[in-house]
């Protein structure tokens, strides 16, 4: 029956890669260390390496650029392909496709290729046969989609709805990540360091997976990317690395229309009254056998969206461009900071701090993206709701790449983003002066209990080593001045001596030493706090609890532990869990320390982590000769239960230990336990 199946699906399309001009090595740990004749071929081969350990997450990110995810997971997945409708993003992959480069969209018909060929040759693990063969439209609405719900678009569309809007499944990050870099002039050994500690959810389509890309054609580089990614998005190659993280200025503008009175469809823009461009979208649930028709509407300002409130667009750069892939793509062959810089001037990418290291004396950080020039008079608000009537808030162009904040070679020789303000990245001498950048992009301007803290332990240092280095990036220590976002520091105020039946959950807070390790019982008051309090109370917002508030906290900490495991005092250890499948280990860290960890409450009362610390790399940059690098995953290679790869990391970074991984073919290739060509 598989061999009729395979018979019937579509053939792709595209110019053909042959299989035989790839290999893939898997090493010990199933990590795929993919080599092509050239960079198209090895987008091939990641194609249908990664297909081979997580097809299910890769087609769901590429159901939603398809419009069929309510096929699969019903009316969630159906919000989504609304928002596909409802931001254009097919019709701006359509309109961009021209814009690419000849030689990146080989590499991406290669990727496709390897893609529908592994569907083709597994029809057992499709869920949807006519979401195959992906074409390139296919592959860039759905980066379209992704780009512009990172940039924010899913937040902004639960405010106009008052919290009700469609969430992209899986989409939403954990809010932190970490990356630093000493220069060669800062460590004991004349080496640069990156570290490279993305905090994001451990699994779902933005979930690290790990590999290792080289090509005849100058491609050689090891580091991790998402499902449905055709190379590398944060790593190191044969001479310089980066790491990313969230940077969270104003990305996404919602402006208000102005309505004619008699008709509902019309809206005033420069004194004149235009019609808004309407078009309906069928929409298939599971579940329900007709579809269901809904309207988009679009504006001068783009995705427009009526509510009992009013009407509301929505602009933002990241539905505008697909040029974001090719631009990770050239960062991948990169070989100098100047080449590096260059590609950087793309500003494909709509956001993302980058933090960069190399071996030829350079680190560098820059708060990138696309930053609209927008009106700076006093008229406009920008970080609030836009009157959207006239062309003076209608912005067009944004700021070329030298005009964002960005350091390099700063004389304190480190820099560091822990997705706090881009003017505190180094030593104040260092810092850059925020007044010299336009207010009306929302830079961040504070500090977070982890810049606070890396502050703190960079100071105690002269120059670095190795291991110090390692110690800072594993520090789980909240810092001295707490910088709570979220208002939990108003817990360590409350007395036992006001409250005495809350005296075992008072007490182990006033003692704690802060540090988020497995044996602390301050540090289980603390994460059981931070559930309730994001929950049932607008932390958010409000920068200080009630004194009430603070009680009704704690009291629900003393009740959750005895209510599932009869007693207080539990350590961190014991109820914060390292899970899947049927291994489980103790597991460290808590919101906003260096080693963040985000949970989840599981039905017998753990709290399972989901988010936060997950795939890690530590780089070193001798002078000669390849990187020193070092790399784990919170998980494993695989998605597949039966897999040894499910779980085979779990106790490495569960003990803060890292494996040795290396970009020298003739090593990876001695060493590897399986070598084979797709479609063998």
């Amino acid at each position: 029956m598989k061999s009729i199946l395979i018979l019937l699906m579509p053939l792709t399309v595209f110019c053909q890669i042959s299989p035989a001009d790839v290999t893939i090595a898997r090493d010990s740990f199933g990590v795929p260390h993919i080599f092509g004749k050239t960079d198209a071929a090895t987008s091939y081969g990641l194609a249908w390496a990664h297909a081979e350990d997580n097809f299910n997450d890769i087609q769901m990110v590429l159901l939603a650029g398809k419009g069929m995810l309510g096929r699969v997971i019903g009316k969630k997945g159906a919000q989504v392909d609304y928002v596909v409708s409802l931001l254009r993003c097919r019709d701006i992959a359509k309109e961009k496709l021209s814009a690419l480069s000849p030689d990146f969209i080989k590499v991406i018909e290669a990727y496709l290729q390897g893609l529908n060929d592994y569907a083709r040759t597994h029809p057992e693990e499709v869920k949807i046969k006519k979401a195959f063969p992906a074409t390139l439209e296919d592959y860039f609405t759905t980066i379209s989609l992704s780009l512009s719900s990172l940039s924010g678009i899913d937040k902004a569309l639960a405010e106009i709805f008052g919290g009700r809007a469609p969430m992209i499944p899986g989409f939403s990050g954990s809010g932190g990540s970490n990356a630093f870099a000493f220069h060669s002039s800062r460590t004991t050994t004349g080496e640069a360091f990156l570290a490279i500690n993305s905090h994001q959810p451990l699994e779902g389509p933005v979930a690290w997976y790990e590999a290792h890309l080289q090509s005849d054609e100058g491609l050689n580089i090891l580091g991790g990317l998402f499902p449905g990614g055709p190379c590398i998005f944060a790593g190191v190659n044969e001479n310089l690395g980066w790491a990313h993280t969230v940077n969270n200025m104003d990305k996404v503008d919602v402006f208000q229309l102005k309505m004619n009175p008699s008709n509902d469809n019309q809206y005033e823009f420069d004194g004149q009254w235009l019609n808004l461009e309407i078009r309906k979208v069928p929409l298939s649930v599971k579940g329900i056998p007709v579809k269901i028709k809904k309207k988009t509407y679009w504006s001068r300002y783009g995705a427009t969206v009526k509510t009992a409130k009013g009407v509301f667009s929505l602009r933002l750069f990241a539905n505008q461009d697909i040029t974001a892939m090719e631009q990770w793509w050239r960062m991948n062959k990169a070989k100098s900071f100047s080449e590096f810089y260059d590609i950087l001037g793309m500003q494909g990418l709509p956001m993302f701090n980058i933090v960069y290291a190399d071996r030829f004396d350079t680190i560098f950080y820059i708060s990138g993206g696309r930053m609209p020039v927008r009106n700076s008079t006093n008229e406009y608000k920008w970080n609030s709701t836009i009157p959207g009537n006239n062309s003076a808030s209608l912005w067009t162009s944004y700021y070329p790449l030298n005009k964002l904040p960005q350091y390099v070679n700063p004389a304190s020789g480190y820099l560091y983003n822990t997705n706090h303000s881009p003017f505190l990245a180094s030593d104040p001498q260092d810092n850059l002066d925020p007044t010299k950048y336009a207010a009306s992009n929302g830079y961040e301007t504070f500090n977070n209990n982890r810049s606070e803290r890396f502050k703190e332990l960079v100071q105690q240092q002269g120059k670095v080593d190795y291991e110090i280095f390692k110690r800072i990036k594993y520090d789980s220590q909240l810092p001295a001045s707490l910088r709570y976002l979220y208002a939990l520091d108003s817990l360590f105020i409350v007395s036992s001596n006001d409250f005495p039946a809350l005296v075992d959950v008072i007490e182990p807070l006033k003692q704690w030493n802060k540090v988020a390790d497995t044996g602390s019982t301050g540090a289980t008051v603390m994460a059981l706090a931070f559930q309730y309090a994001i929950k049932k109370i607008n932390v958010w917002t409000n920068h200080t609890l009630t004194m009430a508030q603070c009680v009704e906290i704690l009291q629900y900490v003393k009740d959750h532990q005895i209510k599932y495991f009869g007693r207080t005092g539990l350590k961190l250890g014991e109820i914060q869990k390292h899970i899947r499948g049927e291994k489980e280990y103790p597991i460290w860290g808590l919101p906003d320390v260096l080693t963040a960890m985000y949970s989840t409450i599981q039905p017998d009362g753990k709290l399972k982590v989901t988010a936060g610390e997950s795939y890690i790399q530590l780089v070193r940059f001798p002078k000669n000769g390849l990187p020193v690098i070092e790399s784990i995953n919170c998980y494993g290679a695989s998605t597949h239960k039966n897999s040894k790869h499910y779980t085979d990391q779990m106790e490495l970074f569960a003990g803060k230990k890292t494996r040795r991984v290396t970009l020298d073919k003739t090593e990876v290739l001695h060493s590897a336990i399986r070598t084979y060509h797709p479609l063998q």
